[in-house]
Parts: C-alpha cells; sequence; structure tokens
C-alpha cells in the first residue's frame, strides 16, 4: 500500500533544528601538504588546528616510506589480517609501538576509534560495569555503550566522585573496567593517572586509558602520558592513535601479551576489518623512529606552548598541561565571532560549539613547527 508520507522528511527538519541552534558544521578543504602554514579556501593561513604536534605528517620520510611500502605491497592489505591482510611492516610496527611504550606487545587497529570499539566490547560485556570520565571522547563513550555493560559517569576528573560510584557499584558487578582519555582533548588537561591506578587496584578494576593526543608529545620519550607520570610498567591498558603526533593513520592498543592475543580472538574492529594500509604502516614506522631520535621535536613543541601561554597571559584560557589551548568563552556566537576574526587575519582556529563541549570555545593546537610569529601574530589578533 503507497503513503503519500516520506519516512525521510525528518532529516530535513533535523537539519534545520540543527541551524537555529547554530550547530550546523561543514567540512573545509585544505590543499597541499600539512603543516604550520597551510592553504585554505586559496589562502595561505597560519594553522592551529591541527592535531600534527611534531609536524610529521608533511615530512620527506613518512612520504617516502609510505611510497616505498606501496611500491612493495601495493595500495590495500586485501583483508583482514586474520585472513590475507597481514604484513611483516603490521608486526614490525607493533614491535616499535611496545618498544616506545615498554609494553610486551601491541595490536595496530585501522583507526584509533576501532581500536577504542574493539577493546572495550572484547573485555566486558553484559555482567560487567565501565566508569567513565563524561569528558571522554566519543569512541570511549561509543565502545562502552556498544559493550552491554553498565556504563557509569563520573565527574571530570573528579576521583571523589569515581571512588564514591566504585563503591555503590563496584559489588553488583563480574568485572568492571574504568576509561578515560590521558590528554582531554577538548580542554587541554590531563587524567589523574597514579591515583586511578591504585583505585582500579584498590577496587580490582582494569583501567584503560587512550594515548591519542599523549603519544609522541608527553614523557621523556614521547611514549605519553603513562610515562610522564612514572607509571611505566604499571597494569593498564593502553589505546592511542597513528593520526595525530605520528602523522600517519591507524590506532592501537598496548599491553601485557596476553591482553593482545586475547583482542587478537575477540575484538571484533580487529578480526572484521581490513588490516592497515602498507603506506600507513610504514609511515607510521617512519614516525616513530624520528620520535626516538630527534627529541628536539617535543623540545620546541613545549617551548611554543610555553611561549604561546606567557602571550595569552590576560585571556581566559582553560587549565592545560598540553600542547591543546582553549579560550573559553560566554556563547556560539561570541566563539564564531573570534573564528571569523581569526580566519579574516590569516589564522586558522576554528570554534568548538556544544554538543562537541559544555561551553564554547577556541581550540589552539600547537606544533613543533610554529615560529615565534606565528604565536605572536595569533596573540596579537587574541589580545587586540
Amino acid at each position: 500500500m503507497k503513503t503519500s508520507r516520506d519516512p525521510y522528511a525528518w532529516i530535513e527538519r533535523s537539519l534545520a533544528t540543527i541551524h537555529q541552534a547554530n550547530w550546523y558544521r561543514s567540512v573545509k578543504s585544505l590543499h597541499g601538504r600539512p603543516g604550520a602554514v597551510v592553504n585554505l579556501a586559496g589562502r595561505s593561513v597560519i594553522n592551529f588546528a591541527s592535531n600534527d604536534y611534531l609536524g610529521l605528517a608533511g615530512d620527506d620520510r613518512l612520504i617516502q616510506a609510505a611510497i616505498n611500502a606501496t611500491q612493495k605491497y601495493g595500495t590495500g592489505s586485501t583483508g583482514s589480517r586474520l585472513l590475507s591482510g597481514n604484513r611483516d611492516l603490521h608486526g614490525e610496527l607493533e614491535m616499535a609501538i611496545a618498544q616506545l611504550k615498554q609494553t610486551e606487545a601491541a595490536l595496530v587497529f585501522s583507526s584509533g576509534y576501532l581500536a577504542n570499539l574493539g577493546t572495550i566490547t572484547a573485555l566486558v560485556g553484559k555482567r560487567d560495569l565501565i566508569l567513565s570520565d563524561q569528558y571522554n571522547h566519543s569512541s570511549l563513550k561509543n565502545g562502552a555503550r556498544l559493550s552491554q555493560a553498565q556504563v557509569v559517569d563520573y565527574t571530570h576528573n573528579n576521583l571523589v566522585d569515581l571512588t564514591s560510584k566504585l563503591q555503590q557499584h563496584r559489588p553488583q558487578s563480574r568485572r568492571c573496567l574504568i576509561i578515560t582519555d590521558s590528554v582531554f582533548s577538548m580542554d587541554g588537561d590531563l587524567c589523574q593517572l597514579p591515583k586511578l591506578l591504585n583505585l582500579a587496584a584498590k577496587y580490582n578494576s582494569m583501567l584503560l586509558i587512550d594515548e591519542a593526543h599523549a603519544t609522541g608529545v608527553l614523557g621523556a620519550t614521547g611514549a605519553g602520558c603513562v610515562e610522564h607520570f612514572h607509571c611505566t610498567g604499571e597494569q593498564l591498558i593502553q589505546i592511542g592513535t597513528l593520526s595525530k603526533a605520528l602523522g600517519s593513520l591507524g590506532g592501537y592498543v598496548t599491553g601485557s601479551t596476553t591482553l593482545i592475543n586475547y583482542l587478537k580472538n575477540r575484538a571484533p574492529s580487529w578480526i572484521y576489518t581490513t588490516g592497515l594500509s602498507p603506506a600507513d604502516t610504514a609511515a607510521a614506522l617512519a614516525a616513530i623512529k624520528i620520535i626516538q631520535q630527534e627529541p628536539e621535536r617535543r623540545s620546541r613543541l613545549w617551548r611554543n606552548v610555553n611561549l604561546l601561554k606567557q602571550l595569552l597571559a590576560e585571556v581566559n584560557l582553560l587549565a592545560s598541561e598540553s600542547p591543546i589551548l582553549c579560550i573559553e568563552l560566554e556563547n556560539i556566537p561570541q566563539a564564531l565571532n573570534l573564528a571569523n576574526k581569526l580566519i579574516n587575519a590569516g589564522i586558522f582556529a576554528p570554534a568548538i560549539r556544544p554538543p562537541t563541549v559544555p561551553t564554547s570555545r577556541i581550540r589552539i593546537s600547537l606544533m613543533a613547527t610554529h615560529e615565534p610569529e606565528h604565536l605572536e601574530k595569533l596573540a596579537a589578533v587574541i589580545n587586540s
């Protein structure tokens, strides 16, 4: 029986609501290689919107590594790692990640998002409990939902609240998993890792941290937040991405050999997904070698962070211990107006708005390849 009703009409109405709330988003195309200065819509602009913290995404060595791997292995892995998609490059990269993190083993996924979905759903299920920081990344939150475990959010970085919820809910659950970002991507602050480890031990719980914005950036060797807090060797699950400071694409999980062998048999987003492409795998492997051989890149990055904090001393910045600096604003129009002011001055630092974040802000991501004059220009426009 035909009907005159359109089952897709709701989409247009929903889009209208998004527009009315000033939540509508659209893509902006960059041209040429990534870097501290990029071409945006035909204009050269200083780029403060990138997660390429060490400036490796456009590095000739990563590009050449990707070319060489493509010539040797082809453009795609052609299948899942358990079928036809495994290459010796994958094993080399996993060994390099485990060495960087000083863990027994690692497992590479086709994205960081898939690493979180697959790992969380493999570790816990219907009879289990997840305690999740309310500011966690979407991939952690969606992994928790998909697991079918009971999910309880705790107030951001509030360990008193976490402790209370562990006391309330842990006794009724079979297994418990605490999940948190190590660097919170929209604020720039860090989790309280040593205290989280203590709580996990006290309440017989697993601890999973997402090192996406910490790998290559924090720690004496760039190993991440775990190294930064001197927690290397502690029992926990580390997840991260190859797409930020490592300048490539993909994700990883690292921990004990037992954990990794278990995930190879139980993580659906690894088992049923085509293996990471040879080009991305080789580029990430080259990036890890550069991180280990060129610690001065991290030094330059942190000099830039400290300089910009000094230049923006009078600005309302959110507390940050990372290369992510956020200017908190009262509402969405203020954030959009400042973003437009910046782009008109040749600076790309877009507004971040609800519902992505609870309060509107300009999010500034610093790179090792930013020059002091880039930071000075940014500060001059913001302070004017």
